[in-house]
């Protein structure tokens, strides 16, 4: 069960003008389950994205980042995406990228377009090949229910170890120009930034030239999806797409302007969203947790330290036992790389209370007033580094028994 996560309701994610999706049920690792989605473009579509940096980047990731610079350097148009979940087509070589382009080619017959034209996504198990037949079969059928409104079904159909979808919808009103925004993620173990093992999709309907597309897709990442970590792994599949459908109003052809901060702000605010949602679904997870690294020299060390607390399994472990055990937070604070810290200046707090003063224990700290925190099931950990006036803020939750459980039962 999610941490204070609701499920999605399917009526209230709004269709996007100028996207179209479609999904099928094609038993590519289990019978009964939606596995395949095509989301179909309108021809004013731009698109960009963000991808793990995972040195084992799976076929479909390579493939979708030649197709996206082909798109960005004036070839043709990107046509539509095509996912699949329960096997991730990653540590399979040449015949990983001779499968996935066998998905696209067979998609792009369905579209009438070119197999360059489609962006071809995987989620699932590693090092195991991607059953391109069970793909290609289903594509008829996800291409016939190709409907705005199957926003809820995407989202189900993107999960692995999920418990549940990840949605969300936004209006708003931009320079007098209403703008409809809908996206979905997945992601719930092998989740670190760079990117996050997530997928994520977010669509709206303002026109946004590509350069400025390129830019808002780097913005909105840095600040939600390349902020969570459930595990500190860093999957081979990860991608964040943006797409402006172009089919609305709203024309932004720069940076800069009071339209494009605007936007910036609320595409930034629904990807916040979607990336907390997988960390309140992490497998296991019973708890949410901020880290926000106040008073840095740089945001780099700030979200260095925050990192080192967020990856620690002895502080992820106290967090799930509410054990008020807060001098594991000190010591990953201490070793997280930053080598001129001065920690006689550093102050903590958990929630409102003061642990933490000039480097050793607040004299006033209370282990009860500990306990009553970590009970809860949203905390905030907040530091003090008193160097600077940089912040960082990432977020993250408990490691428990249920998660080795998951781990340990996911190919069976």
């Amino acid at each position: 069960m999610a941490v204070n996560s609701p499920l999605p309701v399917a009526e209230n994610l709004k269709p996007v003008q100028g996207i179209e999706i479609g999904f099928a049920e094609a038993g590519i690792k289990k019978p009964g389950r939606k596995d395949v989605l095509v989301m179909k473009l309108a021809p004013t579509a731009t698109v960009s994205g963000v991808f793990t940096k995972n040195r084992f980047c799976a076929a479909p990731v390579q493939i979708s980042k030649a197709n996206l610079a082909t798109a960005g350097a004036g070839g043709d148009k990107i046509v539509a995406l095509l996912v699949n979940t329960g096997n991730a087509n990653a540590g399979t070589g040449e015949s990983g990228l001779a499968n996935a382009q066998t998905t696209c080619a067979a998609l792009a017959k369905l579209l009438d377009c070119q197999p360059q034209q489609i962006l071809p996504f995987s989620t699932g198990v590693i090092l195991e090949p991607l059953p391109v037949a069970k793909v290609v079969a289903g594509l008829p059928d996800a291409v016939a229910n190709l409907q705005p409104d199957n926003w809820y079904n995407a989202a189900e159909a993107i999960m692995t170890t999920d418990t549940q979808p990840k949605a969300a919808s936004r209006t708003v009103t931009i320079g007098g120009h209403t703008v409809t925004m809908t996206g979905i993620s997945k992601g719930a173990g092998m989740i670190k930034p760079n990117m996050a093992t997530m997928l994520g999709y977010l669509a709206f309907d303002a026109k946004v030239a590509q350069p400025v597309l390129d830019q808002l897709v780097r913005h909105a990442a840095d600040h939600s999806f390349n902020c969570i970590t459930i595990d500190g792994d860093t999957s081979t599949n990860d991608s964040f797409m943006l797409i402006a459908t172009g089919a609305g109003s709203l024309v932004i052809d720069a940076a800069g302007t009071p339209e494009y901060e605007a936007l910036k702000e609320a595409v930034t605010d629904i990807s916040r969203n979607l990336a907390q949602q997988i960390i309140r679904d992490g497998e296991g997870a019973t708890k949410f947790i901020t880290i926000t690294v106040e008073e840095g020299g740089s945001v780099e060390e700030c979200r260095k330290i925050a990192y080192s607390i967020a990856h620690s399994p002895l502080v992820k472990t106290a967090f799930f036992a509410s054990d008020p055990n807060l001098g594991r937070i000190l010591a990953a604070i201490g070793y997280a790389g930053v080598d001129d810290l001065d920690v006689t200046k550093l102050d903590m707090y958990l929630d409102d209370v003061w642990v933490a003063k000039n480097g050793g224990r607040n004299p006033d700290y209370q282990e009860a007033d500990g306990q009553r925190v970590m009970k809860q099931s949203e905390i905030t950990v907040r530091v003090k580094l008193a160097r600077g006036d940089a912040a960082a803020t990432v977020w993250t939750c408990d490691l428990s028994h249920d998660y080795v459980t998951i781990n340990a039962d996911y190919r069976s």
